[in-house]
């Protein structure tokens, strides 16, 4: 099915298939953009309106944010039918009153309030706006085995893909990625598919990942309260798991796997830690310009960090050392921590530590991958499980 809405997009960069290095890019060439690439809306199980969720993202600073409803894409025609609870008749109140009669397309039937939901083709000329705020096409393929959920993020499709199904976990990731893949193949046109949540009622095991082929993204942080990204007694969170899928496919010559960071909001109205909220989690994207193919470049070269509040300054990868330069706020502190692993070693440890806004790391040869981790002092707002204190993540490199 192919998409009526990308007229008002942005015009695409063709994306070369190729590995793409992230050694030596000047910062200066470039600019940061601030980007949630993990978001709901009533067009799936999120409670609020496209309209009003994207005027949020773009009021707190983000540059991009790809609107991944489960198995659908806002276009053709959905009525919802609101809640009676105050707090969603009040919203929609609200929603009415700032977009007009004109512009929202309601009936009321035996009590019950019905809503015509604006399309992607809609409301996106409301937000779009060159260098300054781009709506990425998306979603959430959602599919499963033996009642486990296995979902996927694409991110800059041209049509709605289908759950592919298949005979086992790994099989079904698979099947969903091949898919994707091909469609990039077929078209030319840059998209990229991501594993979300692992640990989201334990569906998607280390083992599982490590089977995979051609996946080179998937969430070391996702920010909603199910997901278990510390894992628990037995099972590992996200971190440990995502160094342990590296080790594996560093082994099998694979392109290293690399960590996001998303909000996976569903709730707009009830805030806390029980709740699946905005700004939890996000991506900062070093690239050319702000359109898709530029940002797809860059996140596969690994020009990106994974954020909960931290910012920095700069990262770099230049003549085989990591330097990590922290955009520092008067009265906090930062941890910066270098974890990898040696050739010929089973898991990662952390290889130094410096407490401080800026560090620097040396890649020897005898390294399969170094990354690194910023810790602060400063509390999340609306933290998840045992996540109290902001974090940043920048991307494994590989000495050369």
């Amino acid at each position: 099915m192919k998409l009526s809405s990308f007229r008002f997009l942005l015009p695409l960069v063709i994306l070369s298939l190729g590995i793409i290095s992230c050694k030596n890019t000047p910062p200066s060439t470039k600019n940061w953009y601030k980007g949630n690439l993990h978001t709901h809306s009533y067009w799936s199980d999120g409670d609020e309106f496209p309209e009003v969720i994207m005027d949020w993202y773009k009021s707190h600073g983000y540059h991009f944010v790809a609107l991944t409803d489960h198995n659908i894409f806002a276009e053709g025609e959905k009525w919802i039918t609101l809640r009676e609870d105050s707090i969603y008749q009040t919203a929609f109140q609200d929603y009415l009153k700032k977009y007009g009669e004109d512009w929202v397309e309601y009936k009321v039937e035996d009590d019950a309030t019905q809503v015509k939901l604006k399309t992607f083709a809609e409301y996106g000329p409301l937000f779009q706006e060159d260098e300054r705020f781009l709506m990425i096409p998306a979603e959430e393929i959602s599919d499963g085995y033996k009642g486990r959920p296995l979902h996927l993020n694409v991110t800059n499709l041209d049509k709605i893909f289908l759950p592919q199904g298949g005979e086992s976990v790994a099989e079904v990731l698979q099947n969903n990625i091949n898919a994707v893949l091909e469609r990039r193949k077929e078209t030319g046109q840059p998209m990229i598919v991501h594993i979300n949540h692992p640990n989201f009622r334990w569906a998607i095991t280390l083992q599982d990942i490590v089977k995979l082929k051609g996946e080179r993204f998937f969430e070391v942080y996702n920010g909603h309260p199910q997901v278990n990204n510390l894992g628990d007694s037995i099972r590992m969170g996200y971190e440990r798991m995502w160094d342990f899928v590296n080790i594996a496919y560093m082994q099998k010559e694979q392109p290293l796997l690399f960590g996001l960071a998303t909000d996976d909001s569903h709730n707009y109205h009830h805030m806390g830690a029980t709740f699946s909220n905005s700004g939890r989690g996000w991506v900062m994207v070093r690239a050319d310009s702000l359109e898709p193919g530029s940002l797809i470049d860059a996140l596969e070269a690994g020009e990106f960090y994974a954020t909960t509040g931290v910012t920095l300054e700069d990262f770099s990868f230049d003549n085989n050392r990591l330097n990590i330069a922290v955009a520092a706020e008067a009265g906090i502190d930062y941890t910066i921590e270098f974890i990898g692993c040696k050739k010929g070693e089973k898991e990662t440890t952390v290889l130094k530590t410096v407490t401080g806004n800026t560090a620097s790391f040396k890649v020897t040869p005898d390294m399969l991958f170094v990354r690194a981790k910023i810790t602060s002092t400063k509390p999340q707002e609306n933290p998840v499980e045992n996540m109290k204190f902001q974090m940043a993540w920048v991307q494994p490199v590989t000495p050369k």
